[in-house]
C-alpha cells in the first residue's frame, strides 16, 4: 500500500485523444510540477461541467502538481473538485487529507483521512495523518522554550532554504536560494522560480549577519544546494540537480573542496550500485567522514523518498549502502538529514505523527537495541507548514532552519532558534550529624549529562 505515496503520477493512457491532457501529463511525469500545473489549469476550464469524470481528473491531477509544488490554498480547491466530481476515488482523500492538515484545517483533515481508511484500515500514514491532526492543536498550546525568529538579512522574495552552518567556528553560513541573482536565467518548470545558488554570509566585527553573497566557482547555471561540511570546514558534500531540454533529468551528489579560500567546482561522488534514474541528494556528513547520510528514492525503502547511509572511502566511493529502517523512514517522504554527532540525527519528515507537512525530528540511535528513538521537535521550531533543513552552533541549542510557514505559495525562508540558558541558583547549609555548621566544605554537583563541578562552601 505505501506505493501509492511514491507513485503520485496517476496511470496516464497511451491511447488518449486529448493530445494537451497528454502534453501536461508528460510535464507531470518528468516532474515538472509548475509546467503541468499551468497546462491541467488551462484544460479544466476549457472542459465542459457535463464531462464529469475528465473534469474530476484534471482536477486531481492539477491538486497534485499544486501540492507538489507547495501551493497549499491552490491544491485544496482542485482537490475539493476532485472530489465532488469523483467522491469515490479514495487516494484523492488520502492526499486532500494531507494538504488540509497543512493548512491547519485539521477537522477536515481528519474526515478525509477517515475516509480513506474506511477502504485501507491499518495504512499506517492515514492514522499518523489522524494522531498528527488530533494532536496539533495540543502542541500548539503547548511549546516548547525554543525561541524562533525570522532572519531577514538572510530571505529575499524568493526562496532561501537548508542553512548550514560551517565548522569550526561557526561564523559563516550557506544557504540555498533562487534569488534573483543566481546564474541559471529563466525559471524552473519543476518549480515556476531561478535555479537554487549556494550563497554564503559571514559575521561582520559587530557580530552581525551580513547580507548573502555568491559561493563562486561552485555555482552553474543548474541547481546547487543543501550542503554539509566535514568537522574541519574544509570539504563539503552538496545535491547537484540537472534539468533542461537536452536530456533526462538527474539529481546527484557532488564533493567540493577548498581552493584557496574560495569551492572548487564539484565532482561527483560515485555511489555502488546508483541507478542513474534514481534521485540522490540531501547529503549529510559525520564529523569523522566516515559515513554519509542521504536522501533518495531508491528501491528498497519505504515509501516515497528515504534516508539511508554509506561508508566514505579514500577514492571518493559511498559502499556499503544501507535503509535507516522503520524507526526513521516511512511510506511518506524523510529529508533534510544532519548529523550532529556521530548517534543524533535530525531530520525531516510527512510520514511521522506531526504538524502537517514536514516536521523537524531528532533521532539518537540507542546502542544498546540498535534502534532509533525518534521525537518531535515541537512548536515553535515545527508548524503546520513545512519545517526542515536545521542547523546547529556545535554543542549550542541554538542554530537556524528552513520554514515556509505563513507563505501561500510556498516560499521557504530562513529562522534562527535557541533554547534558553537556564540558570540555577542553590542556597543551603552544611551540617553534620549533630547538626552544627561544616566549615569550608566542599561540595561536588553531579548533571544528568555528566558534568561533575566542585564547589568550596563558605566559612
Amino acid at each position: 500500500m505505501y506505493i501509492l505515496l511514491s507513485l503520485v503520477v496517476v496511470v496516464i493512457l497511451a491511447s488518449c485523444k486529448n493530445v494537451k491532457l497528454a502534453d501536461a501529463d508528460r510535464h507531470f511525469v518528468n516532474g515538472e510540477y509548475f509546467e503541468a500545473a499551468s497546462k491541467y489549469r488551462t484544460l479544466y476550464r476549457k472542459t465542459p461541467a457535463k464531462e464529469r469524470e475528465l473534469r474530476g481528473v484534471i482536477a486531481y491531477r492539477l491538486a497534485e502538481s499544486y501540492r507538489l509544488i507547495n501551493n497549499v490554498p491552490a491544491a485544496n480547491a482542485a482537490y475539493a473538485n476532485a472530489v465532488r466530481y469523483n467522491p469515490n476515488d479514495t487516494l484523492i482523500r488520502l492526499q486532500y487529507g494531507r494538504t488540509l492538515q497543512k493548512a491547519g484545517n485539521y477537522k477536515q483533515a481528519i474526515t478525509q483521512y477517515n475516509t480513506f481508511l474506511e477502504s485501507y484500515p491499518g495504512f499506517r500514514f492515514a492514522e499518523n495523518g489522524v494522531k498528527g491532526s488530533v494532536n496539533a492543536p495540543v502542541m500548539k498550546q503547548s511549546p516548547t522554550k525554543y525561541s524562533v525568529k525570522r532572519m531577514d538579512v538572510f530571505n529575499s522574495r524568493r526562496s532561501e532554504f537548508s542553512p548550514m552552518l560551517l565548522p569550526p567556528d561557526y561564523t559563516t553560513i550557506y544557504i540555498t536560494t533562487s534569488r534573483d541573482d543566481v546564474l541559471g536565467e529563466g525559471r524552473s518548470p519543476i518549480t515556476g522560480m531561478n535555479n537554487n545558488d549556494l550563497f554564503v554570509s559571514r559575521l561582520d566585527d559587530q557580530k552581525k549577519w551580513i547580507k548573502p553573497e555568491s559561493a563562486g566557482p561552485v555555482n552553474t547555471e543548474f541547481d546547487e544546494g543543501v550542503p554539509s561540511f566535514t568537522a574541519t570546514g574544509n570539504t563539503m558534500y552538496y545535491t547537484f540537480a540537472k534539468h533542461d531540454s537536452i536530456g533526462p533529468s538527474s539529481t546527484a551528489i557532488y564533493k567540493s573542496r577548498r581552493d584557496g579560500g574560495a569551492w572548487a567546482g564539484g565532482t561527483r561522488l560515485h555511489i555502488l550500485g546508483a541507478d542513474s534514474l534514481d534521485v540522490y541528494a540531501h547529503p549529510a556528513v559525520t564529523p569523522g567522514e566516515d559515513f554519509l547520510y542521504f536522501v533518495s528514492d531508491m528501491k528498497g525503502g519505504y515509501g516515497g523518498k528515504d534516508i539511508w547511509r554509506g561508508i566514505l572511502t579514500d577514492q571518493d566511493e559511498l559502499i556499503a549502502i544501507e535503509n535507516l529502517g522503520p524507526e526513521i523512514n516511512t511510506a511518506g517522504d524523510e529529508m533534510f538529514p544532519y548529523m550532529r554527532n556521530d548517534t543524533t540525527l535530525y531530520f525531516s519528515s510527512d510520514g511521522h505523527v506531526g504538524m502537517g507537512g514536514l516536521d523537524i525530528y531528532k533521532a539518537i540511535y540507542n546502542k544498546g537495541n540498535l534502534k532509533w528513538e525518534v521525537q518531535n521537535m515541537g512548536v515553535p521550531i515545527n508548524s503546520q507548514a513545512d519545517d526542515f533543513g536545521i542547523t546547529f552552533y556545535g554543542e549550542r541549542e541554538a542554530g537556524f532552519f528552513s520554514s515556509n510557514r505563513g507563505e501561500a505559495k510556498g516560499a521557504d525562508h530562513i529562522y534562527s532558534f535557541e533554547y534558553p540558558v537556564v540558570k540555577v541558583a542553590v542556597e543551603g547549609f552544611i551540617v553534620d550529624k549533630d547538626d552544627e555548621f561544616v566549615p569550608n566544605a566542599v561540595i561536588r554537583v553531579v548533571g544528568n549529562d555528566g558534568t561533575n563541578e566542585k564547589f568550596n562552601g563558605k566559612p
